[in-house]
């Protein structure tokens, strides 16, 4: 994806979403602030963006000048000062801090430059708090378009022409579900934005409401125009404060400009926007348990048929999408359907964003097009695994997904091949994981958050995931079992079938998938009783290797239990009894000299390599 400079000017642009903030972008935000002022001459125009995406190397900062787009990394005052002096002033570049450029090779060019961004075409790009720079990049073309020129049916076929599915992770069709709210009785009918983002490492969602919240809201007044609606909710959860406030702020310039309220564009037709934050339940990402926390309801799910289209909030006809479906319906309008339709794979078109975390190099926002290899999205993209450890799995969907082997790199990312490999595309997440990670305790990771976000309203949830997080607990303290594999196996597929709505149906995913993959692990915790990965606590030993031991005494002063003794400048000796296996000797040792092994391990054939396990001796 290249980042094209416009002809003409001269703009330094600062990444001001949750991530830049975070890593310290407002203060490079107010030097650039306070600088440019004093350089009229220079005529450099400073904006405010949302999230590039590359959050792996925030803060940053991009400067478009005439020779084109240069994109600095990890900016902090320092730096800022430099870039300001050296490029803004005297013109010259500073080469080693840019990541990203169109007119040199920037030292993370391919994060960028492999991604095909129709979505995120903004990112990083407008100032997501004017509404007046999201019109002059295309916005509102499309809801001019389609209120101007198009009925609401013609609205409905051209998204059936588009291919575009629900990108909230079932993904049925979208068209499919507008036409089935624009047809049943009954009114009024309303919108509904599903912004409960709620898997662990997602922030696709909240990125895209920091970074270009006018195109979830343009999406959801063609939506209210094409299945008869004037009224729409944006259910967010409260831990999103800066995506509410650049909400709230792109609803009240709207309203100013006209695009919302009364008579929108003089077109005749109005839509209203309100905004509902929630309390961060994660079963209220179901949409029967949000319409009910929308009503002021407590947060469950109820059974379906009837659907929302059918009976939604109020008891009346409903259209919910989520974030990024009604991002890319702003789009489809904006550039055409067939620009959309020609990305992608027969069944699954256009682009999918993911939010790529974990042990890779790479980490943040990306934009690819469905069909995209695990394997490119992992290396080419994400640069591949941290330290240059073996890359070993991969979770999508979060905890409704499967964890994927890396064995399995080469499968296409789309809706029908994740599925066939017992995996989902859900919402957008993606966890790369190295050989470091124990998958069983992954599996209990993730089965424990499904657990306490269960509403507890069906038997099959509230009772079978309690039942098969203790099974791997268990598993995980080397109290395993022989029979514990089928148990967990016959629970997970009871829960799947008797579950009321999508949370208790897929929470048994990561537990089925990575007994499915990486049954050889169960089997060493459970037979051999021990922790290939040695990071199942009750299953390693911290042991201090003699030979390498300096007799620093580091180690002596960060025990919290007094584990370790001996003399300085000696060898000293780690008590086992004593030892609580927190981590922090292993953390702290700068010689290798201390070790983990698994309980019966023999000593001489452990990995010596004291930093190959986590500070912590857990994931991290």
């Amino acid at each position: 994806m290249k980042r094209v400079a416009t002809a003409k000017k001269r703009i330094v642009r600062v990444g001001l979403a949750s991530c830049g903030i975070a890593a310290g972008a407002r203060p490079v935000y107010n030097f650039f602030c306070s600088e440019l002022a004093k350089m009229p001459e220079k005529s450099f125009t400073l904006i405010r963006t949302g999230c590039i995406g590359m959050c792996f190397c925030e803060p940053l900062v991009e400067v478009e000048d005439e020779e084109g787009v240069y994109l600095y990394g990890e900016v902090d005052l320092e730096k800022a000062r430099r870039i300001l002096e050296e490029h803004l002033g005297a013109g010259r570049p500073c080469n080693d801090w840019v990541v990203y450029s169109d007119v040199i090779t920037g030292r993370e060019q391919d994060y960028l430059t492999r991604q095909h961004r129709i979505l995120l075409k903004n990112s990083g790009k407008i100032d997501p708090e004017d509404i007046g720079s999201y019109v002059k990049a295309g916005g509102y073309r499309g809801l001019q378009k389609v209120l101007a020129s198009l009925t609401p049916e013609e609205v409905i076929a051209t998204l059936e022409e588009s291919g575009l599915r629900g990108r909230g992770g079932a993904g049925f069709p979208t068209f499919l579900k507008w036409r089935f709210t624009r047809q049943s009785p009954g009114a009024p009918k309303y919108v509904v934005c599903n912004a409960d983002e709620g898997d662990p490492g997602a922030f696709m969602d909240r990125s895209i409401l920091e970074s270009d919240p006018h195109s979830v809201l343009e999406g959801m007044i063609i939506a209210g125009y094409a299945i008869g609606s004037n009224e729409g909710y944006i259910y967010i959860r409260a831990e999103y404060p800066l995506a509410v406030q650049r909400l709230r702020l792109a609803i009240a310039q709207m309203e100013e400009r006209n695009y919302l309220g009364e008579n929108i564009l003089g077109s005749g037709f109005s839509f209203h926007i309100h905004i509902r934050e929630g309390a961060g339940a994660f079963v209220c990402g179901e949409e029967t348990a949000l319409l009910a926390s929308i009503e002021g309801k407590r947060g469950m799910p109820r059974p379906r048929p009837p659907y929302p289209a059918q009976e939604g909030r109020w008891g009346k006809p409903t259209g919910i999408n989520n974030v990024e479906t009604l991002a890319n319906v702003a789009r489809i309008f904006e550039l055409g359907p067939e620009v959309y339709k020609n990305c992608g794979t027969e069944k699954s078109k256009g682009t999918k964003v993911f939010a790529l975390a974990g042990k890779v190099r790479r980490s943040g926002l990306i934009e690819v097009p469905m069909g995209i290899s695990i394997r490119e999205i992992v290396f080419a993209i994400g640069g591949g695994i941290a330290g240059d450890k073996p890359f070993k799995a991969v979770q999508t969907g979060g905890p409704s997904g499967g964890c994927i082997p890396a064995s399995l790199a080469e499968t296409p990312v789309d809706y029908e091949s994740l599925a066939e490999i017992g995996a989902i595309m859900g919402s957008g997440g993606l966890l790369v994981m190295d050989d470091e990670t124990c998958m069983v305790d992954v599996a209990r990771f993730f089965l424990n958050f499904t657990t306490e976000e269960s509403c507890g309203k069906c038997t099959f949830c509230r009772n079978g995931t309690p039942l098969m997080l203790a099974t791997l607990d268990r598993i995980c303290r080397g109290k395993g079992r022989p029979g514990d594999l089928k148990r967990l196996e016959e629970l997970g597929e009871a829960i799947k079938d008797g579950s009321l709505c999508g949370l208790g149906q897929t929470a048994p995913n990561p537990v089925l998938t990575t007994i499915r993959y990486f049954r050889d692990e169960y089997d060493a915790h459970i037979n051999e009783k021990r922790c290939p990965a040695r990071i199942c606590k009750d299953l390693i030993v911290y042991r201090i290797e003699t030979e390498t031991c300096t007799g620093c005494g580091l180690c002596t002063r960060i025990c919290p239990v007094q584990a370790i003794s001996g003399e300085r400048r000696r060898p000293y000796h780690l008590d086992e009894t004593v030892c609580i296996r927190c981590g922090l000797c292993l953390s702290t040792c700068h010689f290798d000299a201390i070790i983990t092994i698994s309980e019966g391990q023999d000593t001489h054939t452990a990995d010596t390599n004291a930093n190959t396990t986590t500070a912590s001796g857990e994931r991290e």
